[in-house]
C-alpha cells in the first residue's frame, strides 16, 4: 500500500490511471463508544497499487471497528504495519484478516462480462476494439454503483494486459479531476453527471448505460470503423454469451485467445530488423498484403497501442 492522495468515496473505491490503481473504501460511523466525547463522527481511507477492492473494503471496516472500540489511531497503525509486512492481523469480531484470502484473479473477474454483452449484443465489439486501440472510454449512469460495477468489468475485454490501473469508475465534471484524467493516454472513466455526454473533448466512445447507447466521437471514427473482422469477432462474442453452459472466465479465454490470434497476425508483419524485446512492424509488409481498409486502420493503431510501430 501506499501513499497516494484521492477524493474519498463512501463505502466505493477509485483507482488511478496508468501504473497504479487504488481502491478508496471509506465507512463512516457515528460514535457511540469511543473514549473521547469531542469526536462525533470518524472514517478511514485506504490507498493500494494493486485493484482489490473486496480485500481492501473488508480491511477497512476492521480498522473501523477498531477505532470505534479503542478511540485511537495506534492500533489501527499496529494492524496496518502488521497487513504490510506480514500480510495479515488479527481482528476481535472476524478472528484473522489474511491478504491470501483476497486472490488478485477475482477481483479481476468479480464483474460480469456476460451481463455486459447481453445488454449491448453486437454493439459490444466497439468496446472490445476501443479497450484494444486504448482508446478513451467514457460511462455515464446516474448511480454510482452501476458505474464501479460496469466500469470495473470492462478491462477483461483486453485481457492478455490485465490492466485495471484504466479503471477510473467515479469522476467529477471539475477541473482537477479532468485535467487529472486528461494526462492519462486511454481509460474506462464512469460519470452521473449527464453533462458528460457534450464533453466530446474527454471520450473517443461514450457509453450511455442508463439508456444502453454506445457512441463513437467524430475524431475516433477512422480508428475505430469496423469491418469484416471486427463483424467475426463480435459473433464470436455474442454466440458464447448465448451460451447458458459457458461460464464468464470462459467467455473471457476465448476472446483472449482471440486477441492473441490478432497479435500472432501483427507479428507476422514485422521485418525482424529489430533488436526490442517487441517486433517492431513495418508498415510497407502491412499495406502490401491489401486488407480491408477497416482491418488496415485496426492492425495500423493496434501496433501503436502495443508499441510496435518503428520510430
Amino acid at each position: 500500500m501506499t501513499d497516494i492522495h484521492s477524493r474519498t468515496l463512501r463505502n466505493s473505491y477509485t483507482p488511478p490511471c496508468r501504473e497504479t490503481s487504488k481502491q478508496v473504501p471509506e465507512t463512516t460511523y457515528q460514535s457511540e463508544e469511543i473514549s473521547t466525547q469531542l469526536i462525533t463522527d470518524f472514517c478511514v481511507v485506504l490507498t493500494a497499487k494493486d485493484f482489490n477492492p473486496e480485500k481492501y473494503a473488508a480491511f477497512s471496516r476492521i480498522l473501523c471497528r477498531i477505532y470505534l472500540k479503542q478511540g485511537s489511531p495506534v492500533p489501527l497503525m499496529e494492524s496496518y504495519i502488521s497487513v504490510l509486512t506480514k500480510g495479515a492481523c488479527h481482528s476481535e469480531d472476524n478472528g484473522m484478516f489474511l491478504c491470501r484470502d483476497y486472490d488478485q484473479r477475482n477481483a479481476f473477474l468479480s464483474g460480469s462480462i456476460k451481463d455486459v454483452v447481453s445488454q449491448f449484443g453486437m454493439e459490444t465489439i466497439v468496446l472490445y476494439t476501443a479497450l484494444m486501440l486504448k482508446k478513451r472510454i467514457v460511462v455515464y449512469h446516474p448511480r454510482l454503483e452501476a458505474l464501479q460495477e460496469f466500469t470495473r468489468t470492462l478491462p477483461a475485454f483486453a485481457w492478455h494486459r490485465q490492466d485495471w490501473s484504466i479503471v477510473h469508475p467515479y469522476v467529477d465534471l471539475n477541473q482537477d479531476e479532468i485535467e487529472a484524467l486528461k494526462n492519462c493516454p486511454g481509460y474506462v472513466a464512469g460519470f452521473n453527471e449527464p453533462d458528460i455526454g457534450n464533453r466530446s473533448d474527454l471520450f473517443d466512445v461514450f457509453v450511455n448505460l442508463a439508456e444502453s447507447s454506445i457512441t463513437v466521437s467524430q475524431s475516433a471514427k477512422e480508428a475505430l470503423s469496423l469491418g469484416k473482422l471486427h463483424k467475426d469477432i463480435g459473433q464470436l462474442i455474442v454466440h458464447l454469451v448465448e451460451d447458458p453452459d459457458v461460464s464468464d472466465s470462459q467467455v473471457i479465454k476465448d476472446i483472449c485467445g482471440k486477441s492473441r490470434e490478432i497479435l500472432t497476425i501483427l507479428n507476422s508483419f514485422s521485418d525482424g530488423s529489430s533488436d526490442r524485446d517487441k517486433p517492431t512492424i513495418n508498415l510497407d509488409l502491412l499495406k502490401q498484403k491489401r486488407l480491408p481498409p477497416a482491418t488496415e486502420h485496426f492492425l495500423f493503431h493496434l501496433a501503436a497501442a502495443e508499441h510496435m510501430l518503428q520510430t
